[in-house]
């Protein structure tokens, strides 16, 4: 399956910029089942400064704000072809040791919340995926998808908590059981082609836990299936934090205003 994806990420600000940095992760990976055809960034109101691969193996692209900029447009076009492995990616690569991720982040923590959804499931299910997805199936019970209850920082505890969640929490919450259990687990930032629309408003979030026999598989709790051909595989990391699209830091007086535009399509 080739899909088409467009990618428009427009911030206006209140005064003036007078310096501004951000890190982009917006070019996908080609691996098992993914591979890039075309990919091409443009930027209105800054320039790139340079790009790298960092420990996670993601494409890092690092741009400046032009002085007193008081809006900017990033703007990726490209085209990924996929196939359907479901959900297995495969031996581990890049530069972080696997026990790297069986660490515990602030946003990953597994806290009594976590371990409760957790519990059990080892003498429940004694096949590793069929447990991950009885996991899986759990965390979607226990934080129904809503959209405005929580918020990026929004830690795996808390939106167990407030019961209710987005993609994200979902992935957190699944990153930090998975590591309780023994797995090494981390988080996926990508794209996923909607059955009905072509026009998004966010990206999507998954999580892939790490087998001896399989290598890296993917889980997306809140679909409660593992990744098939619709999926794109765009950055990883222990958590969002370090897989986030667009990060960064400014200088200048005033708020600031964030529109997000997604398309994917098949071609």
């Amino acid at each position: 399956m080739r899909l088409k994806i467009i990618h428009k990420t427009t911030y206006h600000f209140e005064a003036p910029v007078s310096y501004g940095l951000q890190q982009l992760r917006l070019i996908p990976k080609s691996r098992a089942g993914q591979t890039v055809v075309n990919w091409a960034m443009d930027i209105e109101g800054g320039k790139v400064e340079t790009d790298y691969t960092d420990h996670n193996q993601n494409r890092v692209t690092l741009i400046s704000f032009e002085p007193q900029a008081t809006s900017i447009v990033v703007q990726c076009v490209g085209e990924v072809e996929n196939s359907d492995t479901h959900g297995i990616i495969g031996k581990h690569g890049g530069f972080a040791p696997m026990w790297y991720f069986q660490r515990s982040t602030d946003l990953t923590r597994a806290g009594p919340r976590v371990r409760a959804l957790a519990k059990g499931l080892k003498d429940e299910q004694p096949e590793d995926i069929a447990r991950l997805h009885a996991l899986s199936g759990r965390i979607r019970d226990a934080v129904p998808y809503e959209i405005g209850k929580t918020e990026a920082d929004t830690t795996a505890e808390e939106a167990i908590e407030i019961r209710g969640g987005v993609c994200q929490d979902h992935a957190h919450i699944f990153v930090a059981a998975a590591r309780s259990m023994g797995y090494p687990a981390r988080y996926v930032s990508g794209y996923l082609m909607m059955d009905d629309r072509v026009h998004q408003d966010a990206s999507h979030a998954w999580a892939e836990v790490h087998l001896d026999a399989l290598g890296w598989v993917g889980f997306d709790v809140s679909n409660v299936i593992s990744p098939d051909a619709r999926y794109v595989r765009v950055a990883t990391g222990l958590d969002y934090r370090e897989a986030a699209p667009v990060s960064g830091l400014r200088f200048g007086r005033g708020g600031e205003a964030m529109a997000i535009d997604i398309q994917v399509q098949q071609q």
